[in-house]
């Protein structure tokens, strides 16, 4: 069973950048695709960010192409997401979800491992 621990969350102005971090264990992290989704106070849980299992290949909504990168570190059983240019609509609690042999899929039903989220706030 994999184990998904997010971190980096907080408050930060708009236009400002945070970088989250999400540590899997209890799995075999380079078989992972991972993805990040968040999900803003009212709204429904919405795909942000996804890496391909096999590395290289990312995909990421419209609202955060250009201003977000999600990257991986195997060796520390790891995945990134850099925030930049943060807006207020950025504001919500972030997920970290994973998949064995998934990161093309941007719904949640690709992702079977999830963590309990960390808080991202963008103050205007």
């Amino acid at each position: 069973q994999v184990q998904l621990v997010e971190s980096g969350g907080g408050l930060v102005q708009a236009g400002g950048s945070l970088r989250l971090s999400c540590t899997a264990s209890k799995g075999t992290f380079s078989n992972l695709g991972m993805a990040w989704f968040r999900q803003a106070p009212g709204k429904e849980r919405e795909f942000v960010a996804a890496l391909l299992w096999s590395g290289g290949r990312t995909y990421y909504a419209d609202s955060v192409k250009g201003r977000f990168t999600i990257s991986r570190d195997n060796a520390k059983n790891t995945v990134y997401l850099q925030m930049n240019s943060l807006k207020p609509e950025d504001t919500a609690v972030y997920f970290c979800a994973a998949g064995y042999y998934s990161g093309s899929s941007s719904t949640e039903t690709g992702y079977p491992y999830w963590g309990q989220g960390t808080q991202v706030t963008v103050s205007s």
